[in-house]
This record gives structure tokens, sequence and C-alpha cells, in this order.
């Protein structure tokens, strides 16, 4: 797995070398644009707006409009010479509770590994974390960015989650009626979650549609024919709200009861 960005991680006078490595991927089908007669590849070329001819790599520049059609040319070495050496670490700022932060900051997950002469000092961070039951919160430069980010420890090593400034999350102002809940109705629900309440196992979902669109891709690969999927049956159009919470608990309830119960006093007795 390639490095995604090498960096330092400051704790006080303490500086951790790290490697980060991104902690997820994407598994999507992605699909490519074809010219409806032919079926052969769209191509997309860089042309220049003024002479119109298509430019390489190698032509291009950072440019910023600071009015209409008025460019400032910003070069890469210039972007890192206004970089200080502090900024270009991993600056621990503060301590927090994880529970503390709305999942909304959260943006880019990595997994983070200690460099050689790191090691001690990584574990030391990793376990007095996890034992006060806090992540860290920290600051550094990554590109163009001042990036704000969080350290989680794990009992397997520890992550770091890029987040969003609070001018970057929207106000979440959107509001909805709330109509009175009665108490036999608020117990019904929790008797229901109840039910449904199991330790989470991430090896247990899937994408499901994803490999149906592979089914789809192999089949008319084959040549065959693509059907309409077929509808699952519900129970219902249950419109009294008391009744679908009953209806639920019910269906939990015979999911939940174990095969052969029956025969359970028989088998004591044996």
């Amino acid at each position: 797995m390639a490095v995604a960005h090498k960096s330092v991680i400051s704790f006080g006078l303490v500086a951790i070398p790290i490697a980060m490595y991104t902690a997820t991927q994407d598994n999507d089908i992605h699909f490519n644009q074809l010219h409806k007669e032919d079926n052969s590849r769209i191509r997309y070329k860089k042309t220049c707006a003024h002479c119109g001819k298509e430019i390489g790599p190698g032509d291009i520049v950072k440019g910023y409009e600071y009015d209409k059609d008025h460019y400032v040319v910003v070069t890469d070495e210039e972007i890192e010479k206004i970089k200080t050496e502090k900024e270009k670490s991993i600056q621990i700022l503060h301590f927090a509770q994880l529970n503390q932060i709305s999942p909304v900051y959260y943006d880019k997950t990595y997994q983070i590994i200690p460099q050689p002469g790191g090691e001690k000092a990584f574990e030391l961070l990793r376990r007095a974390l996890m034992d006060e039951q806090k992540i860290a919160i920290g600051k550094a430069v990554f590109g163009t960015r001042d990036t704000l980010m969080a350290m989680i420890p794990r009992e397997d090593g520890m992550l770091i989650s890029t987040m969003f400034y609070e001018d970057e999350v929207k106000a979440l102002s959107k509001s909805y009626n709330r109509p009175q809940v009665a108490e036999q109705e608020l117990k019904m629900a929790q008797a229901l979650i109840d039910t449904m309440d199991t330790p989470f196992q991430p090896s247990e979902y899937h994408d499901e549609y994803q490999v149906k669109l592979k089914e789809l891709i192999e089949k008319k690969i084959g040549g065959q024919e693509i059907v309409a999927a077929k509808e699952e049956k519900e129970g219902g159009n249950v419109i009294d709200l008391m009744e679908a919470l009953k209806a639920s608990l019910d269906q939990n309830k015979d999911k939940a009861a174990p095969k052969g119960r029956k025969n359970s006093k028989k088998e004591k007795g044996a």
C-alpha cells in the first residue's frame, strides 16, 4: 500500500515520525462515456481559451483569478516557501472526548504507522489516549490547506481523520413539526430498538446493489436479456403507528425465537 503522506506528530517536546495510509477505498463500478453511434471512448483535451492550442502538463501553471480575467501565477516552490517547519508537522492542540464531536465534522480517514525511531513514543501516546478515552485534536498544512484533524486510538493502532472547520459545515437549520409522542408509543419504539440491538459487525454489510450491477454487466456481455427485479412482498399498508410498531416487534420476536424450543424440556431431562 502506497504512503499517502509522511509527517511528524508534535506532542509537547516529543516528535513522532509517522506515515499515513488511506483507510478506505472505492470499490464502485465506474462507467466510461461512449459515442452513441460507434461505442468509442469520449476523450477530453485541455486547450487554451486564448489561442485554442492543446496544452500538455508541462505548460500548465497555477493561477488565482483576483479580478475578471486577471490572474496571478503562483508556483509550487512559492507555496512551499511560506510554510514554516512547525506547519509541516502535525501539532497536537488539545485533547477531547470522542463523543463531544459531531460526525458531520469528520472527512477522510487514514491509518497512521510510526516510522523507525518513533515506535515507543507512538505507543505511549496511543496507550495514554486509550486509557483516558480521549482523542487528540491537531493541525498541519497539507498541500495548500491548514488541515484540522483528530487522532483516534484503537486497540490495534491509531487513525487520523481530517476534519471540516466550523465555517465549512452548513448550519443544520432545517426543522420539522414535532408531534406529541404518547408514552405507550415511546415504550413500544424502545422495545423494538432493544430487539434489534446487536454489536456492529462491518463484515456483515455489503453493497448489494453493486453485486446486482456486476451481474447486469456479465449478462449484457453474455448477450442475455435484462428483466425487471422482483419486488419483495411487504406487510401491507399499516397506517396506525401503534399497529406498525406492534407488528414490527412481533416480527422481530419471531426471528429471535430459538428453534427447537418445544424440545428444551426433553433435552434437559436427557
